[in-house]
């Protein structure tokens, strides 16, 4: 179980304590009425994960959840234990592209699990931000889970600030005409914004549960700051609806611009077409064998053909060119 519980700790008032037995541990935590432990767990399997539910009793279809992961965001109540699921997101600079992973979080009595799955948004640095603020961690459960959510929030916040430069950055090629802009790039961009606002979207009504007076576990001075959460993740949200809509709007105005070149195309192709046309069919004829062609004979003849020939090319050039398909 080394490789999976990434930290394990007591905290009382606060401060950090070391952890022995966890079964020990709880039933103390409960006797006593103060103080809770944090278990933190990385992609555990199902054995690894019995091993802490036989101490935490754990609701059968939250730990179902946890095992399987690859949950939708959601917040739901068993009991006396609150469970939560979070979409963990990692911008890519490389490749522009938004890797996703999920964070899961229990909390009970006297006692938070949280697990988490794929490589974005460790939770380290939310443990050691607690930890040099004990007036915080002193509230409970609730502090762990309100950190918890505001660090993969404030991820999201970050990752919306790239999109929309990306955005920006497509549309302004899209728009200067640039040959270089790709369809399949402008529906990569739109692929990973929905990846995003599946993983931000169903937040909003969890977090308006917490902020609320509807669950009684979470602590009363800790819900204005789900609060706080809850306004940030709606500001990501109509950000990304807008950017999903203004990239439909850029793969539309590409497709025309495509479209319109290919008309461009078209006509340069015909005008050459119809000015090759003329010499080839006057060279066709003298090509046949027939006697009665005139200037057959005439020592002249092969060049009045020929400047013949160049003045009606000329003057096809000059009508498409003052038409505009030259």
């Amino acid at each position: 179980m080394s490789d999976v519980i990434v930290d394990q700790a007591v905290y009382r008032d606060g401060h950090r304590i070391w952890c022995g037995d966890l079964s020990d541990e709880l039933e103390a935590l409960r006797r006593d009425e103060h103080g809770f432990i944090w278990i933190g767990l990385k992609d555990p399997t199902d054995a690894e994960f019995a091993l802490v539910n036989q101490e935490l009793k754990l609701h059968p279809l939250a730990v179902e959840d946890a095992i399987k992961g690859n949950q939708r965001p959601k917040l739901d109540v068993y009991d006396d234990t609150i469970f939560v699921v979070l979409k963990t997101l990692h911008y890519i600079d490389a490749t522009s592209d938004v890797e996703t992973g999920e964070v899961m979080i229990f909390v009970g009595d006297r006692f938070v699990v949280t697990v988490r799955r794929g490589e974005a948004n460790p939770l380290s640095g939310v443990r050691a931000r607690l930890e040099h603020a004990p007036e915080h961690l002193a509230h409970g459960p609730s502090a762990v889970l309100y950190s918890v959510m505001d660090s993969i929030v404030d991820n999201y916040t970050l990752i919306d600030v790239e999109l929309g430069g990306d955005l920006e950055l497509i549309e302004q090629q899209v728009f200067e005409g640039a040959r270089s802009v790709d369809a399949t790039d402008i529906y990569r961009l739109k692929r990973e914004v929905l990846e995003v606002r599946r993983a931000v979207t169903p937040l909003a009504m969890p977090l308006r549960r917490l902020r609320s007076e509807e669950i009684s576990t979470v602590d009363e001075k800790a819900r204005p700051f789900f609060g706080d959460i809850s306004d940030h993740v709606l500001r990501v949200v109509d950000h990304i609806k807008s950017y999903d809509r203004l990239l439909t709007d850029v793969l539309h105005a590409h497709l025309a611009q495509i479209s319109v070149q290919q008309n461009d195309d078209m006509r340069k192709i015909s005008s050459w077409v119809a000015m090759a046309a003329v010499p080839t069919m006057v060279a066709g004829i003298y090509g046949m064998n027939f006697a009665n062609i005139p200037e057959l004979h005439y020592h002249w003849g092969y060049f009045i053909v020929l400047g013949a020939m160049a003045i009606v090319v000329f003057g096809l050039y000059r009508g498409f060119r003052k038409s505009g398909w030259l």
